[in-house]
């Protein structure tokens, strides 16, 4: 039977089955749709594009480009907000504007295989840069836009770029800072003008002016053009990122076609993902996440990216797109709830007591009513279904009649008990469902997304959202559930800048707060001995740029990619949990395991805590460094009356240390109820007179901590912790935002926290 008389005739039954049942549960309606996608073994029509062209022909990003320019070529491609106003570029569009600056590259002199640097903040221009780059055989290399000097001089310094595309003056200001160390830079191209009349413009250009000389040139230059964009293949290097840094320099990632492609084309199969969804590009372009999300799966799917108009409008520009789309790190998600927590603190006694009766539900009852499952078949009626999809058009004309004669009876009779379960039983199983459960809690949980969670969403910007997902680091089981208990699918995959960041996801319906899902399409995993994590995927890396050594090390022969993670995989779930970083993780003097991500995680959720570092290995207890988070803690002292002059002075206020300190022993009854890690509880603690700082080197750009450094350039505290002192004074160098050292003093006050008793100390040992 044809696809299109299939598809009509499901759409009429629909239509005919939903008028009929404005009364049952909208699941009903949702799993009839999936029966019939799963037994006829189809997807919506975006996705049957795409596994029809599998990859034959495209095996580059620019091809992708052209496929979309034709067959997209009226959907919007890119939006930027620029004064309070959407702007908005098709793929017809975008496809020209990358082509007249590939061609004015190509003016410009870059060839085949130079590296040209990438420094901004989100914007079009940008990823026009960084596809133009790659349709004229160059190699994009982003950069952190944050970055001071001396890391941009590494950076383009290892690769040997010999060009720039930037934004600003404070990024040219950077450059021409070390332009004389780079020894292979040639020219630089920038965005905005202003500040940059009276520069030197001999080696200085705008980029409106670049585009402006390729299409002056377009007659002369386009064969060109398609000559060197035709040469590109799989194998051809698409991007080089660099990694984080987190326990050295950065080493450069390279990522080809391949990787990319393959790795956007399973995971847009993985999660459904088609032509209409909108996201929104605010993180970090020099991380593999964005890219992969703004570049891979946008030019695979043909989705519309969203630049917002700058950090401070993020989130008002976050509520106007609504993402169906949306992935962020831990920190994202950990600010947000602070910022909820905050502006629940200051409401009225109604809207407060409403906000905690129902999120404490939602505790309980969100993931049951709020979340949406993958199946309400029982496992005998999915094999039944896979004979065919005639079956599930059956057993849909035969709820329709159920629910024209059905429902009014088995609801009369629910007071009867066994007939209305027997009813169910034989004559429809999703019901039965439902009817297990507590219709109370049901309609609890609907008016509590008409009053709290529907608003709270919209609020935060993710009220569309039907796939969200975080990574970078492992987000707090508290926060975690927090989120998706508002309804929110809310998921974590476990990625690497080396296998172009997938290798395991969540599933829907099979999403746990401890775990971070099973493989990733076409991804193998293993364990070795030592508890260690391998992959290997489409998606492994080239090498590192310059690097064999560390190439070598790190990804064998065969292909296995060390991960430096440790972890293992459930035997009831089969999914995979980490336990922290291999380094990280390690042994207590009693023997028992030290795993300071985990208890770390647990101090993050509350919201006056922003960062925490934990220390043990090796040693009878744990100690642990804690940043709070200024904006909630400065809240509460506004609320309480509290003066304070500084962060230094507000961190070490007593009754912000008593506040921490119940914390900390919160958390240490919650580590006890795990006999694994029990022995992590925090024995003593600080709070730091500073914040941790990427520009200080304690933490990397993805703001994840390094804590060798920290250990090191904080040892006199770490040792007052465990020396038993009351109190330390320390001087402590800071960088300041131009670049300028400086140095604070303090008295900090260590303190002690209760240790709560462990259940099973056997288990622990």
């Amino acid at each position: 039977m044809p696809l299109v008389t299939i598809r009509k005739d499901w759409e009429n039954f629909k239509k005919k089955l939903t008028k009929r049942m404005k009364t049952a549960p909208l699941e009903v309606e949702e799993s009839l749709t999936r029966f019939w996608l799963v037994s006829a073994g189809l997807r919506e029509e975006e996705n049957l594009a795409q596994s029809s062209q599998a990859t034959g022909g495209l095996t580059s990003v620019p091809a992708l480009l052209q496929r979309n320019a034709a067959q997209f070529a009226d959907k919007d491609a890119y939006r930027e907000k620029e004064f309070g106003i959407w702007q908005t570029w098709t793929w017809a569009m975008t496809e020209k504007e990358i082509e007249a600056l590939a061609l004015g590259l190509i003016n410009l002199g870059v060839k085949e295989g130079d590296f040209v640097a990438i420094i901004g903040r989100n914007r079009p221009y940008f990823y026009w840069s960084m596809v133009a780059a790659q349709s004229v055989g160059a190699v994009p290399v982003p950069v952190y836009q944050d970055s001071a000097a001396e890391e941009m001089e590494y950076i383009l310094g290892h690769c040997g770029a010999k060009y720039a595309i930037v934004e600003d003056q404070e990024q040219v200001d950077k450059i021409i800072e070390i332009q004389d160390k780079l020894h292979t830079f040639e020219h630089m191209v920038y965005i905005d003008p202003r500040g940059l009349r009276k520069y030197d413009h001999r080696q200085l250009h705008e980029f409106s002016h670049i585009q402006a000389q390729g299409r002056a040139a377009h007659d002369e230059l386009i064969g060109e053009l398609k000559s060197r964009r035709e040469k590109l293949d799989y194998d051809s290097t698409c991007v080089m990122l660099y990694t984080s840094g987190t326990t050295g320099k950065p080493k450069g990632v390279v990522l080809s076609n391949r990787n990319v492609i393959e790795s956007s084309k399973n995971s847009a199969e993985f999660d459904a993902l088609t032509g209409d969804e909108e996201i929104l590009s605010y993180l970090p372009m020099a991380w593999v996440g964005d890219f992969i999300f703004s570049v891979g799966q946008a030019y695979w799917c043909g989705f519309c990216v969203n630049c917002p108009e700058s950090a401070d409008t993020m989130m008002t520009d976050l509520r106007e797109i609504g993402p169906t789309y949306y992935f962020a790190p831990p920190r994202i998600f950990e600010t947000s709830l602070t910022n909820v927590m905050i502006r629940m603190e200051d409401s009225g006694d109604l809207k407060y007591a409403l906000f905690h009766h129902f999120m404490d539900f939602a505790k309980t009852a969100g993931e049951k009513y709020g979340m949406p499952k993958r199946s309400l078949a029982k496992p005998d009626m999915k094999r039944r279904i896979k004979n065919g999809w005639r079956y599930a058009m059956g057993l849909g004309f035969a709820m329709e009649t159920i629910v024209e004669n059905g429902i009014r009876m088995a609801f009369t009779k629910l007071r009867h008990g066994s007939k209305a379960r027997e009813h169910f039983k034989a004559k429809d199983p999703i019901l039965l469902n439902l009817y297990r459960g507590n219709l109370r809690d049901y309609f609890k949980y609907r008016m509590g997304n008409v009053l709290v969670y529907g608003p709270l969403k919209d609020t935060l910007g993710f009220g569309r959202v039907r796939v969200g997902y975080t990574a970078g680091e492992a987000i707090g089981p508290e926060i975690f559930e927090f989120y998706r208990s508002l309804g929110i699918n809310l998921k974590q995959l476990y990625g690497q800048t080396e296998a172009t960041v997938f290798i395991t996801a969540q599933p829907d319906g099979e999403v746990h707060a401890d775990t971070v899902g099973v493989p990733s399409p076409d991804v193998e995993i293993k364990i070795d001995d030592n508890g260690e994590i391998h992959y290997r995927s489409p998606g492994t890396f080239v090498e590192y740029y310059n690097n064999p050594e560390s190439t070598a090390s790190t990804k064998d022969a065969e292909g296995w990619v060390a991960t430096g993670d440790a972890g293992f995989f459930e035997e009831k779930s089969g999914h995979l949990r980490i336990i922290d970083r291999a380094k990280d993780v390690g042994k207590m003097a009693d023997g028992s395991m030290f795993a300071p991500k985990y208890v770390e995680n647990k101090l993050k959720f509350y919201p006056d805590i922003l960062e925490a570092v934990l220390f043990g290995n090796g040693k009878d207890r744990c100690v642990a460094f804690i940043n709070i988070d200024l904006t909630a803690v400065g809240n509460w002292a506004e609320r309480n009356n509290i003066a304070y002059a500084s962060y230094q002075e507000l961190a070490g206020h007593p009754k912000v240390l008593d506040s921490i300190q119940e914390h900390v022993e919160a958390v240490n009854r919650s580590v006890a109820d795990d006999p694994m890690l029990a022995g992590c509880q925090i024995h003593r603690f600080l709070v730091l007179h500073k914040e941790l700082d990427a520009d200080d080197g304690e933490m990397t750009r993805t703001r994840k901590v390094r804590r060798v450094i920290v250990a090191d350039k904080f040892k006199d505290l770490v040792d007052g912790l465990y020396d038993g002192s009351s109190s330390v004074s320390t001087t402590t160098e800071v960088t300041y935002e131009d670049g300028r050292k400086g140095s604070i003093s303090a008295t900090l006050e260590l303190r002690d926290a209760q240790v709560a008793p462990v259940a099973s100390k056997m288990a622990a040992e």
